[in-house]
C-alpha cells in the first residue's frame, strides 16, 4: 500500500514513518506538511492511504479530504490527531478510522488492515456519499498540472460550457470538472441559478436590467460583465433583486 503522512509537524511524521517501517505490505511515498501539499502530492502520487492530521494551519485535514473527493480521488483516508472532539466530522468525511495521538502501532495496524478491505463499490460508494456533505470553503482547480484553491467567498458566478464549468472571480477565470448541478446542490444556499448554463453568487447581486433586445440582465459586484436571466428564471430573480433591494 502507498501511504502518505500529512502532518504539520516533523516529530509527528517521523514517529509514524518509523511505525510503518516495522509493517508489512506499507511504502510511505512521500509526506506533506499541510492540507495544499496535500492535495499537491494526491495528485502527483497517487497514494492509496493518508494518514491526515486535522488540526493543520491553513487547509485542515477535515477540508483537504474533501476536496479529494471532489477532484475525484479516492485514497482511504485515517485521521490522526491530538483532539478527540473531531470524530464526528471525521466519519461524516468517510474517514476509514480516526486515531488519536501519539498513534500506537497496533491500533495503526488495525486501521491499514481495516483500509486494505475497502473495495472499489465501497471507495465509490463513499465518494458519492461525500457529495452530500457540508459544502466547501474552497473549490480546487487543476491548472497546468498545479492544483488551485479558489474562496467560494470570492467566486461572483459558475458558468457551464460544454463539459466545463468556470469559476469567475474579480481576479480572474479558472476551469473546473464539477457539474453545474452538482454545485447548485452543495452551495444552494449562496448562490442561485439565473439560466440554464450560470448559478451566480447571491451576495454580489447588483441590480437588473435590460439589453438593447430586451432581455433580462444581472449585475455583480466585482465584475463588469453582465448575465443574460433566463425566461425561465427572470420572475424569481426579480423577487430576489427586490428582496435585496428593501
Amino acid at each position: 500500500m502507498k501511504i502518505l503522512i500529512v502532518d504539520d509537524e516533523a516529530p509527528a511524521r517521523a514517529r509514524l514513518r518509523r511505525i510503518l517501517g516495522e509493517l508489512e505490505d506499507c511504502v510511505v511515498i512521500g509526506e506533506a506538511a499541510n492540507g495544499r501539499e496535500a492535495l499537491q502530492l494526491s495528485a502527483s502520487l497517487q497514494p492509496d492511504i493518508l494518514l491526515l492530521d486535522i488540526r493543520m494551519p491553513g487547509i485542515d485535514g477535515l477540508e483537504t479530504a474533501q476536496h479529494l473527493q471532489s477532484l475525484g480521488q479516492s485514497p482511504a483516508v485515517i485521521f490522526t490527531t491530538a483532539y478527540n472532539d473531531y470524530a464526528v466530522q471525521a466519519f461524516e468525511a468517510h474517514a476509514v478510522d480516526y486515531l488519536l495521538k501519539p498513534v500506537r502501532r497496533e491500533r495503526l495496524a488495525d486501521a491499514l488492515q481495516h483500509a486494505r478491505l475497502l473495495t472499489r463499490v465501497q471507495a465509490g460508494a463513499l465518494r458519492e456519499a461525500s457529495e452530500s456533505s457540508a459544502s466547501r470553503q474552497r473549490i480546487c482547480a487543476s491548472i497546468r498540472g498545479s492544483l488551485q484553491l479558489i474562496e467560494v467567498d470570492d467566486i461572483r458566478y459558475f458558468q457551464a460550457d460544454q463539459k466545463y464549468v468556470t469559476v469567475v472571480t474579480p481576479d480572474g477565470e479558472v476551469l473546473i470538472e464539477d457539474t453545474l448541478k452538482a454545485l447548485e446542490e452543495e452551495f444552494s444556499d449562496r448562490f442561485v441559478r439565473i439560466h440554464r448554463n450560470a448559478l451566480v453568487a447571491r451576495c454580489y447581486i447588483n441590480g437588473l436590467v435590460r439589453d438593447e433586445e430586451g432581455h433580462g440582465r444581472l449585475q455583480l459586484s466585482g465584475i463588469a460583465t453582465t448575465l443574460e436571466v433566463s425566461r425561465r428564471h427572470i420572475a424569481e430573480i426579480r423577487r430576489l433583486v427586490k428582496a435585496l433591494q428593501d
